[in-house]
């Protein structure tokens, strides 16, 4: 068995879509980044890439890469498991937290583990838990939004 731990976190700015879990969320602004800025699918990624021993998501998928321009970060999420199950593991458990003042998350959990499912993670193996920040540092001042995710590897076939 392998532990992994990822962390995002991504400023809000006007002119973007709110993606988050590969949903998208009615709100005046969205993440910025060189992809669609999706903080709980990078965090679990990185989870992900770290139980592996890889390097992390920015190894995989470089900001300095145009190819990586915009991309739907539940795609690449798709293909990190994907990688995953190449290397002989499957996802066991995944645990989440994202942190945000505003939007409210939890009226969108159930579609964030139906959208990760797409990836091939079942639903059932995915805790969404969300959090605000209580108005202090730059979560609090509304300025961004993190997310946090552990996740557990098990050996193909054990």
């Amino acid at each position: 068995m392998r532990v992994g731990f990822g962390y995002d976190s991504h400023r809000l700015v006007d002119g973007r879509k709110l993606i988050i879990g590969g949903v998208e969320i009615p709100f005046r602004k969205g993440l910025g980044g060189h992809s669609d800025a999706d903080v709980l699918c990078h965090a679990i990624a990185d989870a992900i890439i770290g139980a592996l021993g890889i390097g992390d998501i920015g190894t995989h998928f470089p900001d300095t890469d145009p190819k990586w321009k915009d991309a739907v970060s539940i795609e690449l999420l798709k293909y990190i498991i994907e990688l995953a199950r190449m290397n002989g593991f499957r996802v066991v458990w995944i645990d989440t937290t994202i942190i945000a003042e505003q939007p409210r998350m939890s009226p969108y959990v159930q579609q964030m583990k139906d959208s990760l499912a797409r990836t091939g993670i079942h639903p059932g193996v995915v805790n969404i838990k969300a959090k605000t920040n209580e108005g202090m540092g730059f979560i609090g001042r509304g300025e961004g939004i993190a997310a946090y995710a552990v996740c557990l590897l098990d050996k193909i076939g054990t």
